[in-house]
């Protein structure tokens, strides 16, 4: 990563991330689309899967913030050379997943019934969201230990592994779906549980990878504590992007209280056409990663101009390949929302909302690489600020004025338009304050290293 050409390097270690990101989501789609044709109550369970989304990322985003600290602070260590500091790292990021991971077992179980009516959750969705809620936080442990130990091997360049323990899981997932829930009748609980299994393979997997490691980046479990340096650093820098992740699912969760609010037709629509967002997504989230990765290595070596490249590099590659996708997501809309859902009033919903949001998934860039650029270089809080102002208080402020507003006047389908609108609003205002920090700390930042270069 820090010699030689970028761009092929770039690529060939963003697509297995994002390979793995949309393999799982294809996973979890299949959730949906086994449920939605073979469950007894079809819309209420798809409903259900669809709602529990932002309440999950809500619940472990903080958590899985201190990984992206764990990636930038071992990349840092590989950078500077440092080798012998980056097995305490290691250990503890390791330490960190699981014990994260227990702590999260019970929060789940005990917020889920409390948040889910809170989001005005309808009473005939809301057993079937508590049940899968519950039963997908115990797989948490399996889960944080996949995302730490897959930040591990990123360090090193290693994106395959990941992505071949998260195959074999998925697999898993979708037999178990297959039996449980068809000739079971297990319904929501069965993909609940097809989860949790499918959890447990890729996590136990990226262990094994780590124990029979042959560099530097080795787990041995008997050496298993925290380090009170590399763990103040992870939180240093992971807790603000955690943070960040939180107070985006407070407004997606008022977001989706304002869609449970138009019934549950609403919210099957609304979750099926979900799943194609976060294909896209997953897409920016793997070149956030790669950001990650390439620039705090860059970074701790203090090769600035590899930086910058980084940089216009991964924003380039993730804006066309995401515009690729929402081309043929939003032209074949009609025939993606029917993959996930046969009702014809949730279709209607789902096609507006791929309208109103995945055209313009392209605008997500900005902000998210913007800032993974500016957490590699030690910066963390100023661009979770900035994003948690230009896109969650924006949001809220948007459901409570603008979309408050048109719902009283308009017929239900248009005001659901209108409430959707405040993704693309959102994702402009964030950028372009991101986007500016951006360019003025790398400016300060760069000036130093190449002073401190000149004087030596």
């Amino acid at each position: 990563m820090l010699n030689g050409p970028l761009w092929g390097k770039i690529i060939l270690f963003t697509l297995p991330i994002a390979a793995s990101s949309i393999l799982q989501q294809l996973f979890n789609s299949a959730d949906v689309a086994i449920v939605a044709r073979f469950a007894e109550n079809k819309t209420q369970a798809v409903a259900a899967i669809g709602s529990n989304g932002n309440v999950i990322s809500f619940i472990i985003n903080l958590f899985l913030g201190l990984s992206v600290g764990a990636n930038v602070i071992i990349g840092n260590l590989l950078g500077q050379g440092n080798k012998k500091n980056i097995q305490d790292a290691v250990h503890t990021a390791i330490a960190v997943s699981l014990i994260t991971g227990i702590a999260l077992i019970f929060i789940g179980f005990f917020i889920a019934e409390p948040i889910l009516i809170l989001m005005a959750t309808p009473d005939d969705v809301l057993d079937y969201a508590v049940l899968y809620l519950r039963i997908y936080f115990s797989g948490m442990p399996f889960f944080m230990l996949y995302n730490f130990g897959s930040a591990v091997l990123r360090t090193k360049g290693d994106t395959k592994r990941p992505l071949y323990s998260l195959f074999a899981s998925g697999i898993v997932n979708v037999i178990l779906n297959l039996i449980l829930v068809i000739p079971l009748h297990m319904d929501v609980a069965g993909v609940a549980i097809a989860t949790v299994a499918s959890q447990a393979v890729s996590g136990i997997l990226v262990l094994i990878f780590l124990l029979n490691e042959s560099s530097e980046l080795k787990v041995d479990l008997r050496k298993l504590k925290i380090n009170r340096t590399y763990l103040i650093g992870m939180i240093k820098i992971g807790v603000p992007a955690g943070l960040q992740g939180i107070v985006f699912n407070i407004s997606n969760i008022t977001i989706q209280s304002a869609i449970n609010g138009f019934g549950s037709s609403a919210m099957a629509g609304s979750a099926a056409e979900l799943n194609f967002e976060y294909f896209s997504f997953y897409v920016v989230g793997a070149f956030n990663q790669t950001t990650v990765t390439f620039t705090s290595i860059n970074f701790g070596a203090e090769k600035v101009e590899r930086c910058k490249k980084i940089f216009r590099y991964c924003m380039i590659s993730s804006v066309a390949i995401t515009g690729v996708m929402v081309f043929f997501f939003v032209v074949f809309r009609q025939f993606f929302i029917g993959l996930y859902t046969i009702d014809p009033v949730a279709i209607k919903y789902g096609v507006l909302r791929m309208l109103a949001v995945e055209t313009f998934d392209c605008l997500i860039n900005s902000y998210e690489i913007g800032a993974s650029t500016l957490r590699a270089m030690g910066h963390s809080l100023l661009p979770t600020i900035e994003t948690i102002f230009g896109v969650c208080v924006f949001r809220v402020v948007w459901i409570y004025t603008v979309f408050a507003h048109f719902k009283k006047i308009l017929p239900p389908l248009e005001a659901f338009g209108v409430l959707t609108l405040v993704y693309p609003a959102s994702w402009i205002l964030a950028g372009t304050t991101v986007l500016t920090t951006y360019y003025i700390i790398r400016s300060k930042e760069f000036a130093k290293i190449n002073a401190q270069a000149a004087c030596e």
